[in-house]
């Protein structure tokens, strides 16, 4: 998806104070259960780092990010860590780890697009390794303040994930409005032939 909300300084300025005050903590806590503490970590979607703060304090966290502003301001505010540039559809890293985190970044994939980055994780996971997504929850898609949002319901991921990854945590949360959201942890299993 070529959204170019996120590619320019005002836009990324922009959402970052909408973003203020609002971080995965709650989602973090869940995923700590499931990955053990110093894991490596691929973060899908860093954006102003608030998630990649947290999950760097338990975790060996590589974050991410598909916009080029956002990597800039990442390695100016946290120069200790590690970022890369990546597209979450087709994740062009020669890294494994243990586990993939992203909250709220792949619902600006299109179908098409989810299904590759899944397939891709699956690749760059370790055995046994940990994913951990939050998405909108809802049906179809549409376009908000320049943004493709693709909305999912439990019923989908479920069949989206059924084929490679074992569903350990699958519950709907709310954000703004109860039961807006959905949030995942799946562990990878073996391919059914």
């Amino acid at each position: 998806m070529s959204d170019r909300y996120y590619h320019t300084k005002a836009s990324v300025e922009e959402y970052i104070k909408m973003a203020e005050g609002y971080d995965g903590k709650e989602l973090i806590e869940v995923f700590e259960k499931y990955l053990p503490t110093q894991s490596t970590l691929l973060e899908l979607g860093s954006g102003p780092g608030s998630d990649w703060q947290l999950l760097s304090q338990h975790f060996h966290v590589i974050g991410s990010d598909n916009s080029k502003e956002f990597i800039k301001r990442l390695v100016e505010k946290f120069p200790v860590g590690e970022f890369h540039k990546l597209d979450a559809s087709t994740l062009p890293i020669d890294k494994t780890f243990d586990g993939i985190y992203s909250n709220k970044v792949l619902h600006h994939l299109t179908d098409q697009e989810l299904d590759s980055s899944i397939s891709r994780q699956y690749e760059i996971l370790n055995e046994g390794g940990i994913i951990c997504h939050s998405f909108w929850e809802g049906e179809g898609s549409e376009v908000f303040k320049g943004l493709f949002v693709n909305y999912h319901t439990e019923a989908e991921l479920t069949k989206l994930l059924e084929e490679k990854f074992e569903i350990l945590h699958l519950e709907k949360y709310k954000e703004f409005e109860e039961d807006d959201s959905i949030f995942l942890v799946a562990r990878k299993g073996v391919t059914k032939e």
